[in-house]
């Protein structure tokens, strides 16, 4: 399961914004960041997907959710727009975002090219 971030867990687990001016990842494996809301019908379908991308990449990737109501610095500070967006962290390097309903094959794809890793 994808691990819902706070603030504080965010600074913590992913990016000190407020410490940093450059990125600089704290994680120690790469992470996909699902960006959503509870009213949000296309987040409902990519929700279940990142669950299963969890399971599927155990301890290779981590999967975090911010949700966007709750949590509107975290989309202030990444420019959340429009819901979904996902956010994918290699452990070097810029992130990468993607806007929208993704299906689990073009997840994957992107997972492997952005992140480098490769489903168990």
């Amino acid at each position: 399961m994808a691990e819902q971030l706070t603030k504080e867990t965010f600074l913590s687990k992913v990016f000190d914004y407020e410490q940093n001016k450059e990125w600089k990842y704290e994680g120690e494996l790469p992470a996909v960041i699902d960006f959503w809301a509870p009213w949000c019908g296309p987040c409902k379908m990519v929700g279940p997907i990142i669950d299963e991308l969890s399971e599927e990449y155990n301890g290779k990737v981590k999967f975090y959710k911010v949700n966007t109501d709750e949590e509107q610095e975290l989309g202030a500070v990444f420019g959340i727009k429009s819901i979904p967006s996902l956010l994918f962290i290699p452990k070097e390097g810029q992130p990468k975002m993607a806007v929208g309903a993704l299906p689990k094959e073009t997840l994957k794809e992107t997972i492997e090219k952005e992140l480098l890793v490769e489903a168990a």
